[in-house]
């Protein structure tokens, strides 16, 4: 209550209140903008930040691949058969090399969601990422590429072409990180333990890889699965004819960059081979293909299920409709050479 004989003008408290608010905000504006600011950001991932702690986990899981093959400790042991019959295997390669990968992208973005071939339950907090970007990366790749966190879906693969690894066929081999934003693949990376080499691509933005200067699609050098082939081979003859040359390689990675211009790099491993079409008509995981969808994206090529459809990689792991991939070729008219094919009985 006012004190006796002095009224309170409702105007005038309505005034001053707003006064007080008005030097309020003078004096922390700034504050206030900032949390603002802070608090709409929350939740987003620059992509480029992204795509260079794919390329460290790759490497970074290529250098334990390499390791355990040099020093002969594979420990090998198979964690059941496919479909068609084979052997998956797994050996400390597959599991050193996930730890590493797994994680340096965990700890480095933890509301991120990383599906890995491996499942393990050792965690290593001390995996952090070094802040360091390639500078082929920061040459082509502009920053500021911020997404919605829960938008993102990380694939990788440890080791791929295990059964080739334990037959010290390491040109075969890479571990790759993949990328998808809303199920589709942005972001790919491919490294080959054995020789070094890293391919990255970013689609829409850039990549260090490129296409070959010319393909052949009459008939094509098609390249399949030397252990997961399925019915691949009269699928193949039916759809270019019996004179078409097939190549026989581990690795889905490997197949990709197959298909793409290589550097000429000096190794143990020897060299590429070099094909037109990839063609695999049994299923398939997901951390097996969608860092070679990402790069072939980026690159104006092309990799979809037998019947042409996208595949999606935001959840369920497998992939049940085949695939072809190719890059600087009529992508739309080798799909139309195809013969039907029940895919459950290849």
């Amino acid at each position: 209550m006012a004190p006796m004989g002095i009224r309170l003008s409702p105007l005038g408290v309505a005034v001053f209140c707003l006064l007080g608010l008005g030097v309020i905000y003078h004096l922390y504006a700034g504050v206030i903008s900032t949390r603002f600011a802070a608090f709409r950001q929350r939740g987003k991932v620059d992509l480029r930040d992204l795509l260079a702690v794919s390329v460290e986990a790759a490497v970074l899981g290529g250098k334990e691949v390499k390791t355990v093959r040099d020093e002969n400790g594979l420990k090998e042991k198979s964690k059941g058969k496919t479909r068609e019959g084979a052997n998956e295997l797994l050996t400390m390669g597959d599991l050193q090399s996930h730890r590493k990968m797994f994680n340096l992208i965990s700890n480095t973005f933890p509301e991120i969601k990383v599906n890995s071939e491996e499942n393990d339950n050792v965690l290593d907090k001390a995996a952090t990422w070094s802040r360091q970007i390639p500078a082929d990366v920061l040459d082509k790749i502009e920053g500021g590429k911020d997404v919605p966190s829960g938008s993102i879906t990380v694939w990788i693969d440890p080791l791929d072409a295990t059964q080739e690894y334990t037959e010290n066929l390491v040109k075969y081999v890479t571990t790759m990180v993949c990328v998808a934003v809303n199920g589709k693949p942005v972001i790919g990376v491919i490294h080959q333990p054995f020789t070094g080499f890293t391919a990255w691509a970013f689609v829409g933005q850039g990549s260090n890889m490129r296409p070959r200067s010319s393909y052949s699609v009459s008939p094509p050098k098609v390249i399949v699965s030397r252990s997961h082939s399925g019915k691949v081979r009269s699928f193949i003859q039916e759809a270019f004819g019996n004179s078409t040359e097939i190549i026989q390689a581990g690795g889905a990675g490997y197949k990709v960059l197959s298909l793409l211009e290589m550097p000429s790099l000096q190794s143990e491993t020897g060299s590429i081979d070099q094909a037109d079409v990839y063609v695999h008509v049994t299923r398939i995981k997901k951390w097996d293909i969608c860092a070679g969808a990402a790069i072939l994206n980026a690159l104006g090529g092309h990799m979809t299920t037998l019947k042409g459809e996208d595949i999606d990689y935001s959840e369920e792991p497998v992939n049940a409709g085949g695939l072809v991939a190719s890059v600087g070729v009529d992508h739309k008219a080798l799909l139309e050479r195809l013969p039907t094919l029940d895919l459950e009985k290849v």
